[in-house]
């Protein structure tokens, strides 16, 4: 039987990563209404890309992103601030995570 709930999101959305602050894992999750390409990438406080979460096509549906704290070489980041942001076709959402040592 049918029910009235639907999987694919109405609109893009990201999510505030869980738990936060963070040690040594944290959640990203986010919505994608129809499909295309999205990128999602961590900064540092001074706008610096520190990884690449996220690069290539989602058909529509809700995810979740596991990151490991490490940057694009594999190396641990330092403890403190960092900026989350997910873009998809016109949608960009930035949020603010913390990762503590």
């Amino acid at each position: 039987g049918q029910t009235g709930v639907s999987n694919v999101p109405k609109m893009f959305a990201l999510g505030q990563n869980f738990p936060n602050p963070f040690n040594p894992t944290t959640t990203i999750g986010f919505s994608v209404p129809k499909s295309g390409h999205v990128t999602m990438k961590v900064y540092d406080v001074l706008g610096r890309s520190v990884r690449t979460l996220v690069s290539g096509e989602f058909a529509a549906g809700n995810y979740s992103i596991v990151w490991d704290a490490a940057d694009d070489s594999g190396n641990k980041i330092s403890a403190g601030a960092y900026l989350y942001t997910v873009t998809a076709e016109n949608y960009r959402a930035t949020k603010r995570m913390m990762f503590l040592k």
